[in-house]
């Protein structure tokens, strides 16, 4: 029997079978040799053979070089076996000192097959090259080279698992980074779906991560959708999911199968969370353990976002409480904090600001006439024009104010009182109590200057009656650059329409 037929000889020789379709992607296997049975012979071996239910695809190589360039271009092939001796005496231990070092590529498995053991000793290849095996072509039967691709494809996978999740913790440690950053609800919900999706690289993703709210009166908790892939379906679950979720909250456990995962998670104060994620392909176990750990981090997260969210109401409820109870003192509506804080917060966001800024300042703007609190009720209410000394006292609230709330440490406060001192100042300067012109006066404090201007001129007052909408615009066209500032004024009178759909939501 000669050598090659000792090679690849079958030990297990048995009755020809017809052979199932595979569709899973397969495990790419490299074979560099330079001589051509070797690549038929090795072919024919490995015809129908499958690991972990997943073919192999053989690539060939037939010198060093040829085989470097394979391996730049698919950096995800599995393993090689490589020839010693080809278009040199040392090609294979030259390519693979390449592929670990210049490459660096850690992940492949490399074996190295010599017909010439002579020229590359084994202990001292075994100690100075990265490989992972070597074998003799005479000692390489069929079975053993069967045994050989086994042991290394499993060595293989154990890597992909690790950096797998390694790659992934990385990630999730990014996305609760994230999430702890988030201001809002709305802003959490659009980073769920995004990281989900980067976590799995998924591209035909369904996710929804829902809560469970307990609601007296109700037969049984309800779902309500935190996050969702597809907008469209609003806040109402496909049966199905809803369906598998119910189940889920019944065992109080997360659920794991190929076509879906239903993380379940609990907060501090008892809340049901669940996340649900399917794609278009089998779900592996590493996705369900990464899900698992992100599921964990969105628990917390959304604990945290949900306690600033009631602080965050809180906050607002108690400038419109402050707020209202000035407008009542000086006998004007409490709707007018209201639209004033509503107008600040779309002209803040029209003028480019971020969200986080308009929202303070939406929360902040109903404070800006604290002050009056300190004026006698004679000078407030006064039915007719004030005089000098009337005038001067009245004038004095904006500094009042901005004392009552300068030392808070609360960046609402802080806002309200930069808010106070400012609202009345103007763009040329001729404003008060501080004469600040343009630039100098704060954003926040611009921004209220006119929106409580526009909306005073259109409410009555003890002293007036509302202005109609046209001496209104005509008087912002004509302070523009004086009391206003220019780029604000344009941006009330160019979307006019949201302006007054907000007066219209809250009339007096």
């Amino acid at each position: 029997m000669s050598n090659e037929e000792f090679l690849f000889q079958d030990e297990s020789a048995g009755p020809d079978k017809e052979p199932d379709i595979n569709t899973s992607p397969p495990w790419r296997v490299l074979v560099v040799d330079d001589d051509e049975s070797i690549h038929q012979i090795t072919t024919l071996v490995l015809n129908n053979f499958e690991f972990e239910q997943r073919p192999l695809q053989l690539l060939h190589a037939y010198s060093a070089r040829e085989a470097l360039s394979i391996v730049s271009q698919q950096p995800d092939i599995a393993l090689a076996i490589i020839d010693v001796v080809m278009e040199t005496q040392h090609a294979g231990l030259e390519l693979v000192k390449t592929i670990r070092q210049q490459l660096q590529n850690r992940s492949m498995r490399l074996i190295l097959r010599t017909g010439q053991p002579g020229e590359a000793p084994e202990e001292h290849v075994i100690r100075d090259y990265d490989i992972n095996d070597y074998k003799n072509k005479t000692e390489v039967t069929a079975i053993k080279l069967k045994t050989m691709l086994y042991a290394g494809l499993r060595s293989y996978r154990d890597l992909c698992i690790i950096e797998h999740h390694k790659t992934g913790l990385e990630k999730i440690i990014g996305c609760t980074t994230s999430f702890l950053q988030c201001s809002s609800l709305k802003e959490f919900a659009s980073l769920i779906l995004g990281q989900v999706a980067y976590l799995l690289g998924l591209e035909r993703e369904q996710i929804y991560c829902c809560a469970a709210i307990n609601n007296a009166g109700q037969p049984g908790p309800r779902l309500d959708i935190i996050a969702s892939s597809n907008p469209a379906s609003g806040n109402k679950l496909p049966d199905d999911v809803a369906s598998k979720i119910r189940q889920v909250q019944q065992n109080k456990e997360s659920y794991y199968a190929e076509d879906c995962f239903i993380g379940y998670f609990t907060t501090h104060k008892g809340n049901e969370n669940f996340l649900f994620v399917s794609k278009g392909s089998k779900l592996e176990q590493s996705d369900h353990h990464l899900l698992s750990y992100f599921s964990h981090s969105i628990a917390i997260a959304y604990e945290n976002i949900q306690l600033r969210e009631l602080m965050r109401e809180s906050q607002r409820e108690l400038s419109y409480i402050l707020g209202e109870a000035v407008e009542k003192r000086s006998k004007e509506t409490g709707s007018h904090v209201k639209r004033v804080a509503n107008y600040s917060y779309l002209l803040a966001v029209k003028c480019g600001l971020p969200e986080y800024e308009a929202e303070k300042i939406k929360l902040a703007s109903p404070l800006h006439d604290l002050g009056k609190i300190a004026i006698p009720d004679y000078i407030l209410n006064k039915p007719a024009k004030h005089d000098a000394s009337e005038w001067a006292i009245m004038q004095q609230h904006a500094e009042l104010g901005y004392q009552i709330l300068q030392h808070s440490t609360n960046e609402i406060l802080q806002m309200g009182a930069t808010i106070a001192y400012q609202h009345h100042e103007k763009w040329n300067g001729k404003g008060y109590p501080q004469g600040l012109s343009g630039h100098n006066i704060h954003i926040a404090g611009r921004i209220t200057a006119l929106a409580d201007v526009f909306d005073a001129l259109g409410s009555d007052r003890c002293y007036k009656k509302a202005w109609p909408l046209p001496e209104i615009i005509e008087l912002i066209r004509h302070e523009r650059g004086q009391h206003f500032d220019p780029v604000l004024a344009d941006i009330l009178l160019n979307n006019l329409d949201a302006f007054l759909a907000i007066r219209d939501a809250y009339p007096d």
